[in-house]
C-alpha cells in the first residue's frame, strides 16, 4: 500500500522528479560553495533582447557575478537521446544568451554514459549542439560516483 506510483517518465527510485531535480540542484550547490562561491537558489536577472524581463535561474550570485542551471539528465532506457531533454538544454543555453554578460554561467550536469562507457550525454550535447552554446557559457559534469566533476581544471571564479 505505500509503494510509491511510477509514472512512465520518472526516474527509477525517485520520489519524483521535482525531488531528483532539487537534490542536484543542492550537489551544485555545494560544490560552488566548496569553492568559496555561495549560491541562492531561484536567482533572479533582467534578461532579455531589446526589452528585459525577470528570469530566474537554479542558482546565482550577484556577488561573484555567477548564474548556474542544473540539469540531471541521463540517457533513456536503451541508450537513446533523451530529445526533450535536450530542449531543455537548448533553453537554457538561450537564457544565458539573453542574460548579463558580465555573468559567468555554468550548466552543471549529471556525468552520464551511454551504455555506462560511451560518450558523455554533456560530450554528446556539445558535438551535435556546440554551436547553440554561447561564448563563455561553460558546462561542468558531476559524476556522483566519485564526487567530483569530469574535467574539474581548478575552476577559477
Amino acid at each position: 500500500m505505500d509503494e510509491l506510483v511510477r509514472h512512465p517518465h520518472q526516474r527509477v527510485g525517485a520520489e519524483s522528479n521535482a525531488h531528483v531535480g532539487r537534490d542536484f540542484e543542492e550537489v551544485a550547490r555545494r560544490f560552488f560553495a566548496d569553492r568559496g562561491v555561495e549560491l541562492a537558489r531561484d536567482f533572479a536577472v533582467q534578461a532579455g533582447l531589446e526589452f528585459t524581463k525577470e528570469r530566474k535561474f537554479d542558482l546565482g550570485s550577484l556577488e561573484h557575478r555567477v548564474l548556474v542551471e542544473c540539469k540531471s539528465h541521463r540517457w533513456t532506457e536503451g541508450n537513446r537521446v533523451p530529445s526533450a531533454k535536450i530542449t531543455v538544454w537548448n533553453e537554457a543555453m538561450y537564457y544565458f544568451l539573453l542574460a548579463p554578460a558580465h555573468f559567468q554561467k555554468f550548466l552543471f550536469v549529471l556525468h552520464h554514459r551511454r551504455g555506462g562507457d560511451g560518450e558523455s550525454l554533456a560530450d554528446y550535447y556539445v558535438r551535435t549542439y556546440g554551436h547553440l552554446i554561447p561564448p563563455g557559457v561553460r558546462i561542468l559534469e558531476w559524476n556522483e560516483d566519485s564526487h567530483t566533476v569530469v574535467g574539474d581544471d581548478g575552476l577559477a571564479l
